[in-house]
């Protein structure tokens, strides 16, 4: 099935045309939850790898501030906890009985680090051919991300981009091996998942706009605010309004899209608000690829996909529609891979936001 974002409530552009040759084109991917193969675009699934190419892996320092787990762990803890979920109960009732409490604790208690490099996980396998304007080097059809699932210094996964030509690949490798150790919580482990990919416009974020007219988006966003909770003749006002968006709603509805994407603008970064430039020839960093921890909720519920407003009638599991793959970056953040418009042999950069 396909997945349509709302239109925006406000054609921005319209009313701030200094915004329209901003624009960019963001492709959002819509992970939800199948059974993609190696031929596929996916989150992840399995990679179209050669059985004579090395798997890659990690030998960075971790920081473990909890005691890693398995793979094998984080696999019978979802599974556990999916059809705890999905059976009736009790409101009142725990969501695992005494012997299946006992069972997740010591899958949750971990294992001593390993020292061995760790073998990167698979994110996202994107062919071109599914991703309107994505573009590599010479010859590629295929781009792969992988990651370390281990918290490093900056707080997230070491990614990895491999582009290749999926022609070229020859004889497959079958049995891919697996990490080592993956983080406490298992937040960096993606559940296998189809892409449902659909282009969008996006404007600047805040930070990346001239300080006038972000000043002046924000007022106009208060203005917005204030016009919604303007009681109707014969109403009370209320004594306790919820403040809202206020002067962020351009930031939330308007500008950047959330969910996993390619291409499009980037929001704040956390450590380093403003323009990103590249190390080895000063370009301005390009926004590549988006991991999300969640497609549309609270803030930004709008860019919730229309065929996902609909509430099940039944009980659900773990897994939803605005975080299929179960990612989980940082507190419910996303990790923007940004990279060199001049070479895609220039180092990448990864940042929180």
């Amino acid at each position: 099935m396909s997945r349509t974002t709302p239109p925006r409530p406000v054609d921005i552009a319209s009313i701030f045309p200094e915004l329209a040759p901003l624009a960019r084109q963001a492709v959002r991917l819509h992970p939800r939850t199948g059974r993609p193969t190696v031929h596929d675009s996916s989150v992840g699934g399995p990679l179209l790898w050669p059985a004579d190419e090395e798997w890659p892996t990690c030998a960075k320092e971790h920081d473990n501030a909890h005691p890693p787990v398995s793979l094998g762990d984080i696999r019978q803890m979802r599974a556990l906890l999916d059809a705890a979920w999905l059976r009736p109960r009790d409101p009142r009732e725990w969501l695992l009985n005494p012997d299946e409490r006992e069972y997740f604790a010591k899958l949750r208690a971990g294992h001593p680090a390993h020292t061995e490099p760790n073998a990167l996980l698979p994110v996202a396998q994107l062919y071109l051919r599914d991703v309107p304007g994505l573009a590599g080097p010479d010859g590629a059809d295929l781009l792969q991300v992988l990651w370390c699932p281990l918290d490093h210094h900056n707080a997230l996964p070491a990614a990895r981009l491999v582009w290749r030509n999926a022609a070229s690949v020859g004889t497959l490798l079958t049995d891919p091996p697996e990490p080592a150790d993956v983080e406490h919580y298992g937040n960096y482990v993606p559940e296998p998942c189809v892409l449902h990919p659909e282009v969008v416009t996006e404007y600047p974020a805040p930070y990346d706009l001239p300080a006038d007219l972000a000043d002046r988006l924000y007022a106009w966003g208060e203005e917005q605010e204030e016009d919604i909770e303007e009681p109707a003749p014969g109403e009370e006002e209320d004594e306790d309004p919820d403040d809202g968006l206020g002067g962020t709603y351009y930031q939330y509805e308007l500008s950047v899209a959330p969910g996993w994407k390619i291409g499009g603008w980037g929001s704040l970064d956390f450590w380093d608000p403003g323009p990103k430039h590249c190390d080895t020839c000063n370009a301005r960093y390009q926004p590549l690829f988006t991991i999300d921890s969640g497609e549309g909720s609270g803030q930004n519920e709008s860019w919730t996909p229309l065929e996902d407003l609909e509430k099940p009638s039944g009980p659900i599991g773990l897994s939803t529609p605005a975080n299929a793959p179960l990612v989980k970056v940082g507190r419910g953040y996303s990790m923007q891979i940004y990279v060199c418009p001049t070479s895609f042999d220039h180092p990448h950069l990864e940042v929180i936001q």
